[in-house]
């Protein structure tokens, strides 16, 4: 769902029809100077673009912000990009595979217009990482935007926005009308923000673990979390909890974020270090099990 962002292993299809023509393009350069208008980017910026595509928003980026680095996978749209910014003297084409490319060392944005099929792996590239950016700013499809971001989205929380809140504060800062693309998508889209917080609520030092635990409470498939971490917190423990939490009946998708983060550090604190083994590798567990099913899918058709 941007001007191109084509993650196909193979080659840059030269021949043939590319991915990208089935791509949905931001056609006002006027309403994407708007969008880029209400980001939090400045002259002291260095600004990431995923899928530069035709340089529609590399464009505006480059009138706002000190450096701008445009990622973009097609060899002949690199080339052209490359022709369209060559005075640009703050604009720098990369022609790679965001997700192979290593985020910078320094402080840096992101304002990109991202394809629907790469949502998850680009936020995980991105917020999942030991720099994150200080802002991300993406142009990505409304639920996508409610399964990750939940209430600020207007939606409910879920596994994966539970495990951003503690780290980034999010919101959407435009719904985006579907006649400002070519051709018109028959889906909605936002440009949506996380922002770093300077004082997240778990330790950076803690995600993973955090993010274990929160994957180990939703991936039970019992009928309340208390149920899910019987095997975790010991018969007293549990009854404290549920007084102190008020968690009776509760199953994981009810509680807040503030809620996990009380959990979780009551966990830390008092399970003892044998109990926690259960639970630690929790993601790298879940994740092995999607691909496994994954490939069982594809065997299938």
């Amino acid at each position: 769902m941007n001007e191109h962002f084509s993650m196909d292993r193979g080659n840059s299809n030269s021949k043939g029809e590319s991915l990208w023509h089935s791509q949905n393009f931001l056609r006002d350069p006027q309403f994407v100077a708007s969008l880029v208008d209400i980001a939090d980017i400045s002259s002291h910026d260095t600004v990431i673009e995923i899928g530069p595509g035709k340089g529609i928003i590399t464009e505006q980026l480059s009138r706002k912000a000190d450096r701008v680095i445009a990622i973009e996978y097609d060899n002949e749209l690199v080339q052209g990009l490359r022709e369209k910014f060559s005075d640009s003297s703050n604009v720098e084409i990369l022609g790679a595979d965001f997700l192979k490319w290593s985020l910078p060392n320094n402080k840096y944005k992101v304002f990109s217009n991202i394809p629907f099929e790469y949502t998850s792996r680009i936020i995980d590239k991105l917020l999942v990482s030991s720099n994150p950016p200080e802002d991300t700013f993406l142009i990505m499809q409304d639920l996508a935007a409610k399964r990750f971001m939940g209430k600020f989205a207007g939606g409910e929380d879920s596994q994966m926005s539970i495990l951003l809140q503690p780290f980034y504060s999010m919101n959407i800062l435009r719904r985006i009308d579907r006649n400002q693309y070519t051709p018109t998508p028959n889906v909605n889209t936002v440009l949506g923000h996380f922002m770093k917080k300077e004082y997240p609520l778990i330790e950076n030092k803690n995600t993973q673990e955090y993010r274990d635990f929160v994957i180990y409470g939703y991936n039970q498939w019992k009928p309340t979390l208390l149920e899910a971490f019987k095997d975790v917190f010991s018969y007293n423990q549990t009854k404290i909890i549920k007084k102190n939490l008020k968690l009776e009946g509760k199953k994981p998708s009810d509680l807040d974020v503030n809620t996990w983060v009380a959990l979780f550090k009551t966990y830390q604190k008092y399970v003892p270090q044998e109990r926690k083994f259960q639970v630690k590798g929790s993601e790298e567990r879940l994740n092995k099990s999607q691909q496994r099913m994954k490939k069982r899918y594809r065997t299938r058709k």
